[in-house]
């Protein structure tokens, strides 16, 4: 009797734990994705930014051209991918931001979470800066002619500034940015530039607001749309006179550049920025997807597409800049045959008995030379300089310039959105899986993140706004998402085991995992990882960093060393990004030694409202109490509950009531 007695208490305390357990899955759960074509989007996206347009052309070109694209694919191929993945397999298999899936695989190390939220802040913050410039180019662009295709005049006189530069240059410069000649000189705000940034968070607060629901709609344009303009623009390109040349330049294949460490380094930087690892975003969208979801397929998918993406884009770049170099070659060669007829007609007055061949030939190779100088292909700029000088200048020669212009700043603007969407989301979506406040205010936290984002983003807004940009650019990002990355590896390969990860990973996809990834993880990925790591530190150290500066008097660049107060924002910038990762470790010792548990008690699983909703709170279960160094598996052998179609399918206890 006893006996039966035990039984039916286990029986009616399991039904009440499963009633319990699904009341309280189904009032936190969150949205899912509506297809894997939004997923798929989103990830795109997020990958697919800026850096594609005008950063991998000009390290394409200037790092050996298909020499860089052959070592570009083979560090995506063994660095790139594997990081790739295992961040999407984590965020899909635990379903939590990036907060809640390493205090899962470690509570030791729940910084890593937080760190990758600082880090997606401070780019947020000077990313939406640069969207607000396409904006004001955008909205430039709806002149006829374009009002950076001729200098400006005062009385019957060119600008001193840009006749000793260029009118692109000197519209960048001076009409947009107002810049100054330093970043000691703040200046006041840019009004209009002050304006735009307020449009672009906006933009992004409205395309938020609604988690994924809403965000996941944006990127049907916002992902396509650029791939659109690429296309209409090789198209276009191609035909024009000297694309074959800008081509040439692009692939022409330089292999003694892979001699060069630096070159490994800068490789290695793209790819780690063009998918984006380490920011939590790719864990933020993959949490969102149905467990069954074949991540390993998206893994190369994605970044096959982003490699792409960044080789079409080059194609584009360099077939418009040969374009733009051949004709100002022409018209420059056109009137150094001018002056030299003009010459020889003053050699036949004044100097009657120097031979004519002879000043033909020497003012010939002057004149050449200078012309080969300002037209050269080669001279490519980077970044900004590319987007906003070089590439504007090119549309200016374009038949229905303004068309063009409007296309492409519109596209540049939709990937600066896409971007900033995945960015936005590493930030708000571990945050709200974490804090339950959060989670009960969603939509108040989001606005309020925007805002605070426009209110710090004033301070790019200054004349010397450009300069912080490119110190936010350089230092906020790069050295704290290289340490994050290393750390997620190690957690998973090592803390964790890459074994138990790839038993999981079987187990959610119904379907081996190569075994090869046990290998990258554990060592390939660490060691590339840690040798990067190390080059921009030994950079950093041996050199003095300097930015680039607009000299008004010299109208031109010129490469500044950073004040000491400078070296102390950048350096703060840095430390404050890692710092939560060492902060998290002392935290977990220090409850530890208290006794307490180090879960977080705000933190809460969230599943999301798909068809395939894991009831059982993985994200939230604290280390063994026997031994306080264990941690909870990803999946779960023995207790376990699965919800199917809205039904509990198995549940299993394997302690006695």
């Amino acid at each position: 009797m006893l006996e039966i007695k035990n039984s039916k208490q286990h029986r009616d305390a399991i039904e009440f734990a499963l009633k319990f357990v699904e009341q309280v899955a189904l009032e936190a759960a969150r949205d899912g994705w509506d297809s894997k074509v939004e997923y798929f989007l989103a990830q795109v996206g997020f990958s697919v930014g800026l850096g594609n347009v005008w950063r991998f052309p000009y390290l394409c070109h200037q790092n050996g051209g298909g020499a860089f694209i052959l070592l570009y694919v083979l560090l995506m191929g063994l660095v790139g991918v594997p990081l790739f993945f295992l961040e999407l397999a984590a965020g899909q298999r635990i379903r939590q931001g990036s907060i809640g899936v390493w205090r899962h695989i470690s509570p030791k190390l729940v910084g890593i979470g937080y760190s990758s939220c600082v880090v997606c802040f401070f780019v947020a913050l000077y990313y939406n800066v640069i969207i607000g410039w396409s904006i004001f180019y955008l909205g430039s662009s709806f002149q006829y002619p374009l009002p950076w295709e001729n200098c400006p005049t005062e009385g019957n006189d060119t600008v001193k500034e840009c006749a000793a530069s260029s009118p692109t240059a000197y519209f960048w410069y001076r009409k947009a940015l107002d810049i100054t000649d330093s970043i000691d000189e703040t200046g006041e705000l840019n009004p209009i530039i002050t304006g735009c940034l307020l449009a672009a968070w906006v933009i992004v607060c409205l395309a938020m607001y609604k988690g994924i629901k809403s965000t996941g709609k944006v990127m049907y344009f916002s992902s396509v749309f650029p791939y659109v303009v690429l296309l209409c623009f090789l198209i276009r390109g191609v035909t024009l006179d000297g694309a074959s040349e800008g081509i040439k330049f692009m692939f022409y294949p330089r292999l003694e550049i892979w001699a060069d460490v630096q070159v490994w380094r800068q490789a290695a930087t793209q790819v780690f920025f063009a998918l984006g690892l380490g920011f939590g975003s790719v864990i933020a969208y993959s949490s969102y997807n149905p467990r069954n979801n074949n991540c390993h397929r998206d893994a190369f998918t994605v970044s096959g597409v982003n490699f792409m993406t960044s080789v079409l884009a080059t194609l584009v770049v360099f077939a418009v800049l040969g374009f733009r170099a051949k004709t100002i070659a022409t018209e420059c060669v056109k009137r150094s045959v001018k002056m030299i007829c003009e010459c020889l007609i003053l050699k036949h007055i004044i100097m009657p008995e120097v031979p004519y061949m002879y000043i033909f030939q020497k003012r010939y190779d002057v004149y050449l030379y200078v012309c080969v100088c300002c037209s050269n292909v080669k001279a490519v700029l980077e970044g900004t300089g590319l987007a906003f000088i070089a590439f504007t200048e090119a549309m200016t020669l374009f038949p229905g310039s303004p068309f063009w212009s409007a296309l492409f700043f519109l596209m540049l603007l939709n990937l600066g959105l896409s971007t900033m969407f995945g960015t936005m989301a590493g930030i708000l979506t571990p945050l709200t899986d974490t804090f339950k406040t959060l989670r009960n205010h969603k939509l108040l936290f989001t606005a309020c993140s925007c805002v605070v984002g426009f209110l710090i983003g004033l301070t790019f807004t200054q004349r010397c706004g450009n300069y912080f940009v490119t110190m936010f650019d350089d230092y906020s990002a790069t050295l704290p998402l290289i340490i994050v990355v290393i750390f997620q590896t190690i957690s998973v390969a090592w803390v964790y085991g890459a074994d138990r990860f790839l038993e999981d990973l079987k187990r959610m996809l119904d379907r081996p995992v190569p075994v090869v990834y046990k290998y990258l993880w554990k060592y390939v990925c660490p060691a590339a990882m840690l040798g990067l790591l190390g080059a921009s530190l030994l950079k950093m150290i041996l050199e003095r960093p300097t930015y680039t500066a607009w000299n008004r008097e010299k109208a031109s660049k010129e490469n500044l060393p950073y004040p000491d107060w400078a070296l102390a924002v950048l350096s703060a910038l840095i430390i404050v990004a890692f710092l939560p990762v060492p902060i998290g470790y002392i935290h977990f010792l220090l409850l530890e030694r208290l006794g307490q548990s180090p879960a977080d008690a705000e933190a809460g699983y969230v599943p999301c409202a798909t068809t395939d909703i894991d009831l059982t709170p993985l994200g939230t279960l604290p280390p063994s109490g026997d031994d306080p160094n264990s941690f909870p598996p990803l999946l779960h052998e023995n207790h376990g509950s699965r919800l199917q179609n809205g039904h509990i399918e198995h549940f299993e206890s394997s302690n006695e009531l």
